[in-house]
C-alpha cells in the first residue's frame, strides 16, 4: 500500500515549483529590461533580478533548514507567463505602449509569485517550519514591493502617456473648425426657423 501523502509532501512539491520558478525568472528578467524604453522601468527590472538571484538563494537555505536538497521542479504556471511576455515583446508595440504591456506581463508573475509564497508562509507556520517560513516570507515582501513598483510607474505616467498614444488630443486648428461649422449649422436652422415663422400661413380652399 502506498504511502499517504502528507502537508509536507506538497509543502516540498510546492517549494521546488517555486525554486524552479526563479530560476526562470532569472532568465526572462534581462529580456524584459532589454525591451524596456523607460530608463525607470528598465531600472525596476534590473533591481528585481538581483532580487530574484537572492530568492534562488534564500529557496536554497528554505531547503537547508528542512534538511532537504534543494532541487527544482518544472513550473508550468510560471512558464507560460513567460511565453506571454515574450510573445508581447514580438508585438509591433514601441515606447510606452511597449512599456505598458511589458509590467502587465511584469505583474501577472508577480502574481502568481505571490500567491505561491503565500501559501508556502502559510504552511510552513502551520507546520512549525520557522527558518523556512522566515526566509520565505522576505520573499513574499519582496515581490509584494515589486509590484507596488510597477504599479507606482504605470500610475506615474507610462500608462497615460499609452493611452494618449492610442487616442491622440484632436489639434487645436480642428476643435476651431468643428466649434465653426457647429455654430454656422446652428445659426442656419435658427434662419430656417425664423423665415419659417414670418411665412403667412395659406388659406383654405372654398
Amino acid at each position: 500500500m502506498a504511502k499517504e501523502m502528507t502537508l509536507h509532501d506538497a509543502f516540498l512539491d510546492e517549494l521546488r515549483d517555486a525554486y524552479d520558478a526563479e530560476k526562470q525568472l532569472t532568465k526572462a528578467l534581462p529580456r524584459l529590461a532589454k525591451a524596456a524604453s523607460s530608463p525607470d522601468l528598465r531600472e525596476a527590472f534590473e533591481s528585481h533580478l538581483a532580487e530574484t538571484r537572492e530568492h534562488v538563494e534564500r529557496v536554497e537555505q528554505a531547503f537547508e533548514s528542512l534538511g532537504e536538497k534543494a532541487r527544482g521542479k518544472h513550473c508550468d504556471g510560471i512558464a507560460g507567463i513567460i511565453e506571454e511576455g515574450k510573445a508581447v515583446m514580438g508585438e509591433d508595440f514601441e515606447g510606452p505602449t511597449m512599456d505598458a504591456c511589458l509590467i502587465a506581463a511584469a505583474q501577472r508573475a508577480e502574481h502568481y509569485e505571490m500567491a505561491a509564497y503565500g501559501t508556502l508562509v502559510a504552511w510552513a507556520r502551520g507546520m512549525g517550519h520557522s527558518d523556512a517560513e522566515r526566509l520565505l516570507q522576505s520573499i513574499l515582501d519582496d515581490e509584494k514591493a515589486a509590484d507596488q513598483k510597477l504599479t507606482a510607474l504605470a500610475e506615474d505616467g507610462i500608462n497615460e502617456q499609452a493611452a494618449d498614444a492610442a487616442h491622440p488630443p484632436q489639434d487645436e486648428d480642428e476643435d476651431d473648425e468643428e466649434a465653426e461649422q457647429k455654430s454656422s449649422t446652428t445659426s442656419m436652422n435658427r434662419g430656417m426657423a425664423s423665415a419659417s415663422a414670418k411665412r403667412p400661413a395659406r388659406r383654405a380652399k372654398r
